[in-house]
Protein backbone atom coordinates (compact mmCIF):
# COMPACT_ATOMS: atom_id res chain seq x y z
CA UNK A 1 0.00 0.00 0.00
CA UNK A 2 1.76 3.09 -1.16
CA UNK A 3 1.95 5.64 2.18
CA UNK A 4 0.61 9.40 1.80
CA UNK A 5 3.02 11.50 2.94
CA UNK A 6 2.13 15.51 3.25
CA UNK A 7 3.27 18.46 5.27
CA UNK A 8 1.02 18.96 8.89
CA UNK A 9 -0.06 22.74 7.00
CA UNK A 10 -1.25 20.50 4.13
CA UNK A 11 -3.43 18.50 6.79
CA UNK A 12 -4.66 21.25 8.52
CA UNK A 13 -6.17 23.18 5.20
CA UNK A 14 -7.96 19.43 3.92
CA UNK A 15 -9.28 18.46 7.24
CA UNK A 16 -11.89 20.15 9.30
CA UNK A 17 -10.67 21.55 12.85
CA UNK A 18 -12.56 18.58 14.55
CA UNK A 19 -10.85 16.06 11.73
CA UNK A 20 -7.16 17.87 12.25
CA UNK A 21 -7.54 17.33 16.13
CA UNK A 22 -8.49 13.43 15.72
CA UNK A 23 -6.48 12.27 12.73
CA UNK A 24 -2.89 14.60 13.30
CA UNK A 25 -3.16 14.84 16.97
CA UNK A 26 -4.70 11.63 18.26
CA UNK A 27 -7.63 13.69 19.79
CA UNK A 28 -10.84 12.10 20.91
CA UNK A 29 -14.09 13.39 20.33
CA UNK A 30 -16.80 13.26 23.14
CA UNK A 31 -18.88 9.78 22.98
CA UNK A 32 -22.36 9.79 21.94
CA UNK A 33 -21.61 13.15 19.66
CA UNK A 34 -20.00 11.58 16.60
CA UNK A 35 -22.68 11.19 13.37
CA UNK A 36 -21.95 7.85 12.35
CA UNK A 37 -22.55 6.26 16.30
CA UNK A 38 -26.42 5.36 15.39
CA UNK A 39 -26.57 5.00 11.68
CA UNK A 40 -27.14 1.90 10.27
CA UNK A 41 -26.88 2.65 6.56
CA UNK A 42 -25.36 0.36 4.18
CA UNK A 43 -21.63 1.08 2.85
CA UNK A 44 -18.12 1.31 3.50
CA UNK A 45 -16.22 3.36 6.09
CA UNK A 46 -13.02 5.49 4.50
CA UNK A 47 -10.57 7.03 6.14
CA UNK A 48 -11.48 10.93 5.94
CA UNK A 49 -7.91 11.81 5.42
CA UNK A 50 -6.90 9.75 2.56
CA UNK A 51 -10.02 7.72 1.20
CA UNK A 52 -8.61 4.07 2.41
CA UNK A 53 -11.27 1.40 2.58
CA UNK A 54 -11.19 1.16 6.25
CA UNK A 55 -14.65 -0.46 7.81
CA UNK A 56 -17.41 -2.25 5.96
CA UNK A 57 -21.02 -1.79 7.70
CA UNK A 58 -21.91 -5.57 8.01
CA UNK A 59 -18.98 -5.12 10.73
CA UNK A 60 -20.17 -2.37 12.67
CA UNK A 61 -21.97 -2.73 15.70
CA UNK A 62 -24.11 -1.02 18.84
CA UNK A 63 -21.46 -0.93 21.58
CA UNK A 64 -23.17 0.98 23.78
CA UNK A 65 -19.71 2.82 24.01
CA UNK A 66 -20.41 5.89 22.51
CA UNK A 67 -18.26 5.48 19.30
CA UNK A 68 -19.01 3.89 16.42
CA UNK A 69 -17.76 0.11 16.59
CA UNK A 70 -16.81 -2.63 14.34
CA UNK A 71 -15.72 -6.08 14.19
CA UNK A 72 -12.90 -6.21 11.58
CA UNK A 73 -11.31 -3.91 9.14
CA UNK A 74 -12.55 -4.00 5.81
CA UNK A 75 -9.07 -5.73 4.80
CA UNK A 76 -6.54 -6.48 7.48
CA UNK A 77 -3.48 -4.57 6.87
CA UNK A 78 -5.38 -1.34 6.34
CA UNK A 79 -5.56 -0.58 9.80
CA UNK A 80 -2.39 -0.77 11.87
CA UNK A 81 -2.05 -1.42 15.53
CA UNK A 82 -0.33 0.41 17.97
CA UNK A 83 0.79 0.57 21.56
CA UNK A 84 -0.27 3.20 23.54
CA UNK A 85 0.19 4.20 26.93
CA UNK A 86 -1.13 7.93 26.86
CA UNK A 87 -3.08 9.16 29.62
CA UNK A 88 -1.91 6.40 31.98
CA UNK A 89 -3.51 3.56 30.13
CA UNK A 90 -2.06 0.70 28.27
CA UNK A 91 -4.50 0.70 24.95
CA UNK A 92 -4.33 -0.48 21.25
CA UNK A 93 -4.42 2.34 18.50
CA UNK A 94 -6.11 1.77 15.65
CA UNK A 95 -4.52 3.75 12.23
CA UNK A 96 -4.68 4.33 9.15
CA UNK A 97 -1.74 2.10 7.32
CA UNK A 98 -1.89 4.31 4.33
CA UNK A 99 -1.86 8.13 5.77
CA UNK A 100 -0.78 7.65 9.36
CA UNK A 101 -3.92 9.20 10.95
CA UNK A 102 -5.40 8.25 14.31
CA UNK A 103 -8.51 6.47 14.16
CA UNK A 104 -9.19 5.37 17.44
CA UNK A 105 -8.78 2.01 19.83
CA UNK A 106 -8.89 -1.62 19.78
CA UNK A 107 -10.40 -3.23 22.66
CA UNK A 108 -11.17 -7.26 23.27
CA UNK A 109 -14.73 -6.47 24.74
CA UNK A 110 -16.57 -6.96 21.18
CA UNK A 111 -18.90 -9.53 19.98
CA UNK A 112 -17.69 -12.94 21.04
CA UNK A 113 -19.29 -14.83 18.08
CA UNK A 114 -17.57 -12.58 15.60
CA UNK A 115 -13.90 -12.76 17.40
CA UNK A 116 -14.09 -10.45 20.31
CA UNK A 117 -13.26 -7.60 19.53
CA UNK A 118 -14.38 -3.85 19.29
CA UNK A 119 -12.53 -1.56 16.85
CA UNK A 120 -13.46 1.87 18.52
CA UNK A 121 -13.53 4.79 16.02
CA UNK A 122 -14.20 8.49 15.68
CA UNK A 123 -16.70 9.35 13.63
CA UNK A 124 -14.90 12.51 12.37
CA UNK A 125 -12.12 9.99 11.09
CA UNK A 126 -14.33 7.94 8.82
CA UNK A 127 -16.57 9.24 5.60
CA UNK A 128 -19.55 6.79 4.61
CA UNK A 129 -19.62 6.13 1.22
CA UNK A 130 -23.09 4.49 1.11
CA UNK A 131 -22.74 4.19 -2.90
CA UNK A 132 -20.17 0.87 -2.34
CA UNK A 133 -22.83 -0.69 -0.35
Amino acid sequence: MDKIAKTEDQWREELSPAQYAVLRQQATEPPFTGQYVDTETPGVYKCAGCGAELFRSDDKFHSGSGWPSFTDPAVADVVELRPDTSHGMVRTEAVCAKCGGHLGHVFDDGPVDKGGMRYCINSCALRLDSADA
